[in-house]
């Protein structure tokens, strides 16, 4: 399946592939199209992370979460990875501390003056790492 959003992708365009690929479309395709496209006569693909879209941001809420809560993926991990993501694409009134670390790595690879494409290949590794903390987290919590 096509997944179409913006590009110049940062946090939250970074984080819903990752997502996407890992716990939804394995066989993902992404595609990034200019922030001024009409996002409501796209009939191909699923819309994420634009204006006014169902998987896109909702009161403090990010992409990340939109996607959660459609997808009804209630991995405790991916819920702290989602408040990780949020507290770095939003300003949310409870950031999430990790969240400030975050911002400055997506900062970091879009200053490497990288396509969007490069950005999802060499960044989702942080993905994998940040969820393997929270996986660990997210266990100790439950062993308490």
């Amino acid at each position: 399946m096509k997944w179409i959003t913006r590009e110049k992708v940062k946090v939250d365009r970074v984080a819903c592939p990752w997502l996407i690929k890992n716990f939804i479309d394995p066989q993902a395709e992404f595609v990034f199209l200019p922030r001024d496209t009409d996002w409501g006569s796209i009939r191909d693909g699923t819309v994420y992370d634009v204006p006014e879209c169902e998987l896109g941001h909702h009161g403090e809420d990010v992409s990340f979460n939109s996607i959660l809560e459609k997808y009804n993926l209630n991995n405790p991990a991916l819920h702290l990875l989602g408040e990780i993501v949020r507290a770095a694409d939003s300003h949310p009134h409870d950031p999430h501390p990790a969240g400030e670390g975050l911002r400055w790595v997506a900062d970091g690879f879009s200053a490497l003056g990288l396509s969007d494409h490069e950005i999802l290949e060499r960044e989702f590794i942080v993905y994998d790492a940040l969820y393997a903390e929270c996986r660990r987290r997210a266990q100790s919590e439950v062993q308490v």
